[in-house]
């Protein structure tokens, strides 16, 4: 099994999840975060003053696949996020040695 997280743009989010639905992908998590990488932020006027944005507004998304699964996942998530724009973000593929559901307590792939 692996684990991914995705930093995409925000505005990608509907269009990586849907794409990710298609190819059977049942749950994922996402979670607001800000950084920065190549883009290295930016400035904005606020009430004619100048100021720098170090951290960018991002999204993270996080899945737990089976190994089957992850290059069609991989995929999917570049097809859909990129915009060929710098800030695109990146991907981050982890094993994960257990995975447990709560409710059931089903153990291993059948509890992903």
């Amino acid at each position: 099994m692996k684990k991914i997280e995705a930093i995409i743009k925000p505005f990608k989010l509907d269009d990586v999840r849907e794409a990710l639905s298609e190819i059977g992908v049942t749950g994922l998590t996402v979670s607001e975060v800000k950084g920065f990488g190549r883009q290295k932020g930016h400035t904005e006027l606020y009430r004619g003053a100048e100021y720098v944005v170090d951290f960018l507004p991002k999204l993270k998304i996080e899945i737990v696949i089976t190994d089957e699964l992850l290059e069609v996942t991989l995929d999917a998530i570049v097809k859909t996020a990129r915009t060929n724009k710098i800030g695109d973000g990146k991907i981050f593929v982890l094993p994960v040695e257990q995975v447990v559901r709560i409710r059931t307590g089903e153990i291993g792939e059948s509890a992903v």
